[in-house]
């Protein structure tokens, strides 16, 4: 049999069903339970191939949405969900700075996309540590370490150590995207896979999960600011 679809990544676990996703960069990523042959997994990415391409396409049209940063005067930049624009001047207390707008010293155009991006990560550990704080005395769940991460393609983790990983990217989106990511992997502490058990318990906090992950799949390529 002849499949023209590229299998990306396969990630087997202990759940039961398989699962594809179709990341924000068109990869195709199989989730799969241990014991379904490579075999089987290729005739059901057969049978699902037009799902599959038409996915595929509407990720690879967002991603061409992404224009490259020019870190231009009025440029605007996301921060909790609103945009805001970006001020060039000719002096100021600091490299870079924030109040209602981003404010960028003229000299220092050249290092403008690190600048964000040392900026946003840490707005990132200060408001997500903070959500994830007052979530985790809430539920009463207790992690071990909280970090950010770098994850091209997932916005959170959750390991064996009870150790949480949240995707520095997050403190763009709107407050409740990010404390849905939050919640999400203070359950993966309990609830190791997406079981429905796993969901249900989401669902006790985030009723409307789905919508937010939605938003995630057709926005998360708004979140980046990387050329």
């Amino acid at each position: 049999m002849s499949v023209t679809v590229k299998i990306d990544k396969i990630i087997r676990s202990r759940r039961k069903t398989l699962g594809l996703e179709i990341s924000g960069d068109a990869s195709l990523i199989v989730r799969s339970p241990y014991g379904v042959s490579l075999n089987d997994i290729r005739k059901i990415i057969f049978e699902k191939k037009d799902w599959i391409t038409s996915k595929q396409k509407i990720a690879r049209e967002r991603r061409l949405q992404t224009f490259p940063r020019k870190f231009s005067e009025r440029e605007e930049f996301l921060y909790l969900g609103k945009s805001y624009p970006l001020i060039i001047l000719e002096t100021a207390a600091n490299p870079l700075s924030f109040d209602k707008e981003f404010r960028l010293i003229r000299k220092h155009l050249s290092s403008a996309q690190r600048l964000f991006i040392d900026w946003y990560k840490k707005q990132a550990y200060l408001k997500i540590k903070e959500r994830l704080d007052f979530y985790s005395e809430l539920l009463g769940y207790k992690y071990s370490k909280f970090a950010l991460s770098n994850a091209k393609r997932r916005w959170g983790s959750c390991n064996g150590e009870g150790n949480i990983h949240i995707n520095w990217r997050l403190v763009m989106a709107p407050h409740h995207i990010i404390d849905y990511v939050v919640v999400h992997e203070l359950f993966h502490l309990k609830e190791k896979n997406h079981s429905k058990k796993f969901w249900d318990k989401v669902k006790t906090i985030h009723g409307d999960y789905k919508r937010k992950r939605k938003w995630l799949k057709e926005n998360g390529h708004l979140l980046i600011i990387e050329g």
